[in-house]
């Protein structure tokens, strides 16, 4: 496969991903995790890669190993309904419900706002979504040039002008690190570890993971084996560039305090970094980082709920999709940054652990023998405290049934008790399996 698929095609596949990853998300939370996190900024920063990075790895190699054509095909190894459910749920997640229309307003607060007076915010927002996703939908129309377009063409502009904003920030740091607050002071593996939920990339994997596969295919990947092999290297491309951006963005967020203040969220702080390292040079240089961060990810998040949606559809065209998702997207986007996120936390607490188990039982499937029963039981034990850390992130109250899991349950007061149920459910099913012959035939494609 080497000798045939040449080193050009690794890099430009790898910085396709790298560009559908690196987005909203990806910009506003490292560097706020960075001021909040201060003196105890590298273990937030390590929690923080491991889900908004090694996570999204996983989920790639997950698509690539397990032989599957897309998501819904994968999770119905737990029951084909549930497959249906969740592929539909994941992809209007991190599509046209948060993640999407996340891209335009965050581009707009960042890039665009600085610029803008009180009063002209409101129609400035509605104008540069509309334009926004205007080019999103034309990127968008032929899925067939996204490595040309985004891998060789965008990618390397963003990192270039991302690289000029680093630099600058080894050679001048805009302070030292202060104290850390709030979440971080005792638990700050644990909180840049739950910040990583909200860049949503392991759920994006889990998507952008059947686009690498189509794209490993077209440069010469035959075999299943060719197409892991080279979706893993391809992913560590990604990831790689992914990991090195986080660290230095979180840096510079942790040096910050003492020159910006403390902010309300990653916005300002990118903003107030630029301005301090180039003046007002420095809004148009971080305008063109973010447009060009959050157009890449809409153009990747619009092609794959469009490719899905009409696999599933398939009597109404791919662009009729593309044209749904961006103008429901840019619609989204005009309720504001604030309002997305938070109506996007309970939603990612209840899917995030669900999307974790099902790739890491995608990696113990020959292990598990393919049994349907080792993966409903892994599900249904997750899922309760999905349900539950749903209903808490509404402040909904659970009475007793909060009490309990917080007194029996291991790490359930740092919302990570679905770790331990999901290992339950794992060695559950495991011995059902054991005991009993399988009522379907298992599923060995792993």
């Amino acid at each position: 496969m080497d000798k045939r698929i040449g080193f050009s095609a690794y890099i430009a596949i790898g910085l396709m991903l790298f560009a559908l990853f690196f987005g909203a998300g990806n910009l506003i939370f490292p560097a706020f995790l960075g001021q909040e996190a201060g003196d105890h900024v590298w273990p937030a920063i390590i929690g923080f890669l491991i889900t908004g990075t090694g996570l999204p790895f996983l989920g790639i190699l997950a698509i690539g190993l397990s032989g599957k054509e897309d998501l819904q095909s994968l999770a119905s190894r737990v029951h084909p309904i549930y497959g249906l459910i969740f592929t539909i749920v994941l992809y209007l997640t991190i599509g046209p419900l948060f993640a999407l229309p996340r891209t335009g307003t965050v581009s707009f607060e960042v890039g665009v706002a600085p610029f803008l007076e009180a009063d002209q915010m409101k129609m400035g927002l509605a104008i540069f979504t509309a334009v926004f996703f205007g080019v999103t939908l034309w990127l968008s129309l032929s899925p067939s040039k996204i490595v040309d377009r985004v891998g060789k063409i965008l990618t390397p502009i963003l990192l270039a002008v991302i690289l000029v904003l680093i630099a600058a920030s080894i050679f001048k740091p805009m302070g030292t690190q202060t104290a850390a607050t709030g979440k971080y002071i005792n638990d700050s593996f644990i909180s840049g570890f739950l910040e990583g939920y909200m860049t949503m990339d392991a759920l994006a994997a889990l998507v952008f993971g059947i686009i690498v596969v189509n794209a490993v295919k077209s440069v010469g990947a035959k075999t299943r084996k060719e197409v892991a092999v080279m979706c893993t290297k391809t992913g560590l491309i990604a990831i790689g560039l992914l990991a090195f951006i986080y660290v230095f963005i979180a840096l510079i967020g942790a040096q910050s305090v003492d020159e910006l203040g403390m902010q309300a969220n990653g916005s300002p702080v990118l903003s107030g970094a630029a301005t301090f390292y180039f003046g007002s040079f420095g809004k148009v240089l971080l305008a063109a980082i973010v447009f060009l961060a959050c157009l890449t990810t809409s153009i990747g998040l619009v092609t794959a709920c469009a490719s899905y949606f009409n696999k599933l559809l398939p009597r109404i065209n791919y662009k009729t999709f593309v044209v749904i998702f961006a103008v429901f997207g840019g619609l989204v986007a005009n309720i504001g940054l604030d309002k997305i996120i938070s109506y996007s936390v309970p939603v990612l607490m209840a899917v995030y652990p669900l999307t974790v188990v099902l790739v890491l039982l995608t990696f113990l499937n020959g292990l598990i023998g393919g049994r349907r029963v080792v993966y409903v039981t892994t599900v249904l034990f997750t899922a309760v405290i999905s349900i539950t850390e749903f209903c808490k992130a509404l402040e909904i109250n659970l009475g007793p049934i909060d009490t309990f899991f917080a007194n029996y349950l291991p790490f359930y007061d740092i919302s990570m008790g679905w770790v331990v149920m999901g290992g339950i459910g794992l060695v559950v099913g495991w011995i059902i399996a054991l005991l009993t012959k399988p009522s379907v035939k298992p599923d060995f494609n792993d």
